[in-house]
């Protein structure tokens, strides 16, 4: 207790009494945005600018003091998980839009800007961020960089290191390195930003960043397509792809359980199928542009091409915002999942070739150990990007007592994971590492990779105090 009283003060004489969260009112906050457990530090703090952020790292690295930080709460992979003898950094006050320079297609802004705040503004001056995701009400830009999110609009604009011009960080003895950027050509040695984005705050803490902005497409044209093979699904993709001169933005695959839970009537928040739910597979497939006339003319003739080729053998085109709406919900609704008790979630890339035979072999091995087991699949195809859900047991239907969950779920995982190593594929493809994935990381990374990141941890952060523990 003594230890925590000092600390405190000391982050209180730089963050003020309002930015050191202790005792109770530490307790009372949520571990995670899906997670409702009292979050456990030994003292939470909100520093409100980057010079109060820097120095609190600084007290940090005098007392060999362990730090996690915390962005929107919205990881899957462990990544902000914190213990009693942790201080935990926020950023949830350095959440300012500074600037958009509309001329130049720039934004910059602080860490804990929430991604639909920072879509919101840009959208005011005719341009977008090149960046979306589910949990867009909720995460941080600082989370998406230091993760490199994925999402929905990788087929178009890439991840979101694809969105970064310039990024200033903390380093773990509270140096500020600033390299705000903005330019889109700048060869000037080594582009140290890249130290910090899909680091997942083990190098640095992410505390500004410049991010590149495009002209805005506010008109989109959607397509939910039904297909009974999957060398339909690639073909259209092909074809899609191949027509729109470059407006595809997002192709979404959703394999039928996935399609069938989130339209069963019995589930609150369900989607009315728009389509039958007996086909093997679903496609969301979306383009956007500035011109609506021009679009909607050029992706209804590649849908009618589609039909005609037998690519798909059934389809809806929506009507209105609402509609389209509705389609993005069969997808983007992944909280009814989580009605099975255990389910374990993953996220892996591979060849889009190796698919069919690579989901086969993982449930039939799955049911093989489980054989009551919902296999969902679901995902940004067109990017390699499947993800897949794992549930022993119906919705409603709990496991023996005395069942050891954590070595259900490691069992799991090995079975998911081990047949990526041949394909080329990897055991992460948006979430990260963190601390779920690191017993399986050399699946995907080479022993001279491995050995290269733990040397630029020992560089940077030698006492081992920034996310301890995460990556490697």
């Amino acid at each position: 207790m003594n230890d925590i009283a000092q600390l405190a003060r000391q982050f209180q004489a730089v963050v003020g009494p309002e930015g050191v969260v202790t005792g109770d009112a530490l307790a009372e906050r949520s571990a995670h945005a899906w997670h409702p457990e009292p979050l456990l530090a030994k003292i939470l703090v909100r520093p409100n600018n980057v010079q109060s952020l820097a120095d609190v790292v600084r007290i940090c690295h005098a007392n060999k003091q362990p730090v996690v930080t915390h962005g929107g709460l919205t990881g899957l992979v462990r990544g902000t998980e914190s213990g009693p003898a942790d201080v935990i950094i926020s950023l949830e006050k350095l959440d300012a839009i500074e600037a958009i320079d509309p001329v130049g297609r720039t934004i910059t802004v602080q860490a804990g800007a929430v991604l639909e705040n920072v879509q919101a503004a840009v959208a005011e001056h005719q341009l977008q961020l090149g960046l979306d995701l589910g949990a867009r009400g909720s995460c941080s830009i600082g989370g998406n960089i230091s993760t490199n999110a994925g999402g929905l609009s990788v087929l178009r604009h890439g991840m979101t290191r694809e969105q970064v011009l310039g990024l200033e960080a903390v380093l773990a003895d509270g140096t500020i390195v600033s390299s705000m950027n903005t330019l889109i050509k700048n060869n000037t040695g080594i582009d140290l930003k890249q130290l910090f984005i899909g680091t997942e705050g083990t190098l640095g803490v992410v505390t500004r960043a410049v991010l590149k902005l495009r002209p805005a497409t506010p008109h989109s044209r959607t397509l939910l397509a039904a297909c009974e093979r999957f060398d339909q699904v690639s073909g259209l993709l092909a074809h899609l792809d191949a027509s729109l001169n470059g407006s595809l933005s997002a192709y979404e695959v959703l394999w039928n359980e996935f399609y069938q839970l989130n339209t069963d009537p019995q589930y609150e928040g369900h989607v009315e199928a728009p389509l039958s739910r007996d086909f093997p597979l679903y496609v969301i497939a979306e383009a956007s542009s500035a011109s609506l006339e021009a679009l909607e003319q050029q992706f209804d003739k590649a849908a009618e091409q589609s039909m005609e080729r037998g690519l798909i053998v059934d389809a809806v085109l929506p009507q209105s915002e609402a509609e389209r709406l509705r389609i993005w919900r069969l997808r983007e609704n992944v909280d009814t999942q989580r009605l099975h008790t255990p389910g374990f979630t993953y996220d892996v890339s591979l060849p889009i070739a190796a698919m069919p035979d690579y989901l086969h072999a993982v449930e039939s091995r799955l049911k093989e150990r489980w054989p009551e087991l919902t296999f969902y699949v679901y995902g940004h195809l067109a990017d390699g990007n499947l993800h897949l859900f794992a549930a022993p047991f119906a919705i409603g239907t709990q496991p023996p007592a005395g069942t050891d969950i954590d070595a259900w779920h490691r069992e799991c995982s090995d079975i998911v994971y081990a047949p990526l190593q041949a394909i080329g594929g990897s055991i992460s493809a948006e979430h990260g590492i963190g601390l779920s994935k690191k017993r399986w990381l050399s699946l995907s990374r080479s022993p001279q990779e491995l050995d290269l990141m733990r040397r630029l941890k020992a560089t940077l952060d030698p006492e081992q105090l920034l996310n301890r523990g995460l990556i490697v």
